[in-house]
């Protein structure tokens, strides 16, 4: 048999010669394995490794596409060290941060700390980390019990877990966040499609999915969805409780960006009894040395704390530690209060670059969603901007059914520093006026 890596190579080295250029399509799996003489499980891992080297992008239901081994990038965008400019990864890591971060981090380099702190972690933490997590959370009469998790993708594992049996049905936005698809999958959860509209998640259609067949828990993103960027207003909060009371099912509450818009009221204070929250130090500090948070209803704080322990998503003590201390010591207060002058400029920097497009964004929020002209597909354009050393993500990503996303595509806007994120934008409105055709796109 083949190795398949010997086959990604030689599909990447007609990526580099130009024989294969972005936004080509490569064929089905099962008639790459007969042209090519392999197994389909060797065409399969092809293609997956393919992927993890960023050659190809897949999309559900359409296809899988050249994106571009070493895309070129022009000398306006060009970043230290020739790497393309990112629009996918929503990590905003701000320069001055690492000096903050750094100084809290001193204390526990001590042996005896060290020594203290390198010890296995726990999911219900010391009572010092639960006071510090709780002042994060604990507002308008909600009091809920803080558990820990590696992070915040893990923390949504461990609650889709404690709620959502092997085979049963978990409710969530039409376009979710894909970490949910993944999770879902591996933990053989179906995923059923709720409708949305500006404000959100439809109170009614989430009714009817449920009369249909029932759900048993949702998943939900209120407060600067991604990726629509769209955050439900109180009266939606008010009529989506409602709801979920009369269906008596659980909510998980994904709160990452909650921390950019600090005086909405999270979804959980609307219904304390049945919202887990789940948020992590990933966005609101940095992704290097997580920690993921659980507030939950005190009555399901053991059914929570065993969904984390059986899935081996315990917080490092570590990693926990040092969130402890960038809490109370005010470093994460001063680097959230930073982060939201700096979303908001680069906000206001999407918005000029791209004015006259189809363009939904929270003014506050580091990513937006950017309908695309109608003589554009989004895999087009994908391609087409990474042939010019700018990467963003196609709505197809997004999509919880295949062959069902908009023509559109998201901007992470959080990682290039903001020059070169004016030139990529400036690049980027520059393709989508033109033709598919006249940019080198199929």
């Amino acid at each position: 048999m083949e190795d398949y890596r010997i086959v990604a190579d030689e599909i990447s080295a007609d990526v580099e010669a130009g024989r294969l250029r972005p936004g080509d399509r490569l064929p089905p799996q099962r008639r790459f394995a007969r042209e090519r003489g392999i197994a389909n499980s060797t065409a399969a891992r092809v293609y997956g490794e393919l992927v993890r080297r960023g050659v190809v992008v897949g999309e559900v239901g359409r296809g899988t596409f050249v994106r571009a081994a070493k895309p070129p990038l022009e000398t306006a965008l060009a970043e230290p060290g020739g790497a393309k400019v990112d629009l996918e990864l929503n990590f905003a890591v701000l320069p001055e941060q690492s000096a903050l971060v750094g100084k809290a981090l001193e204390p526990l380099l001590r042996d005896d700390v060290l020594t203290a702190a390198l010890r296995p972690g726990s999911v219900n933490g010391s009572k010092q980390a639960r006071d510090a997590a709780a002042g994060l959370f604990v507002k308008d009469g909600w009091t809920p019990e803080v558990l820990f998790a590696g992070s915040g993708r893990e923390a949504i594992a461990a609650a889709i877990a404690a709620f959502v049996p092997m085979g049963e049905r978990l409710a969530v936005e039409a376009i979710t966040y894909p970490v949910v698809k993944a999770l879902a999958g591996r933990l053989g959860v179906q995923l059923v499609p709720i409708e949305t509209d500006d404000w959100g998640l439809m109170p009614e259609a989430l009714e009817a999915a449920h009369a249909a067949a029932p759900v048993r828990a949702l998943y939900v993103q209120p407060t600067l969805h991604n990726p629509l960027g769209s955050t439900m207003d109180e009266a939606r909060r008010v009529e989506l409780a409602e709801t979920v009371r009369r269906m008596d099912i659980p909510v998980i509450e994904d709160g990452i960006y909650t921390f950019l818009r600090p005086e909405i009221r999270p979804f959980a204070t609307y219904a304390p009894e049945r919202t887990v929250f789940a948020d992590s130090m990933s966005k609101r500090l940095a992704p290097g040395l997580t920690t993921g948070f659980l507030a939950v209803p005190p009555e399901w704080t053991e059914r929570l704390a065993a969904a984390v322990r059986s899935g081996g998503w315990v917080a490092p003590r570590f990693a926990l530690e040092a969130a402890t201390r960038w809490i109370t010591d005010g470093t994460l207060e001063t680097v959230e209060r930073a982060k939201r002058v700096d979303a908001a400029e680069r906000q206001r920097v999407t918005a000029e670059r791209l004015a006259g497009f189809t363009v939904r964004a929270d003014p506050q929020a580091y990513h937006c969603w950017w309908e695309l002209p109608e003589h554009w597909r989004a895999e087009t354009f994908v391609a087409a901007a990474a042939r010019r050393g700018i990467a963003v993500t196609p709505a197809a990503a997004f999509a919880v059914v295949p062959g069902h996303a908009p023509n559109a595509v998201r901007l992470a806007v959080s990682s290039p520093p903001i020059e070169t994120l004016s030139a990529a934008l400036d690049v980027l409105a520059g393709l989508a006026a033109g033709r598919p055709e006249d940019a080198g796109a199929d």
